[in-house]
């Protein structure tokens, strides 16, 4: 089995919300993913900082295309 990086993981993130929300440009996707992502730095706790960077990212890109 391989594991997947935190980092691959956020990647798969913006590729997959930038299919969900085709009226967001790509670079804006990866700009909130990043954000999103950005505000987990120095928590030690790792397991769930993907699940929560893309419930965060979703939440943000409604907004935007609302």
């Amino acid at each position: 089995m391989v594991a997947l990086s935190e980092q691959q993981i956020i990647d798969q993130i913006a590729e997959r919300l930038t299919g969900i929300h085709p009226e967001v440009p790509p670079e804006a996707v990866t700009r909130v993913v990043r954000q999103e992502h950005a505000r987990f730095n120095g928590r030690p706790v790792r397991d769930f900082v993907p699940l929560f960077v893309e419930r965060y990212a979703k939440r943000e890109l409604a907004k935007l295309h609302s």
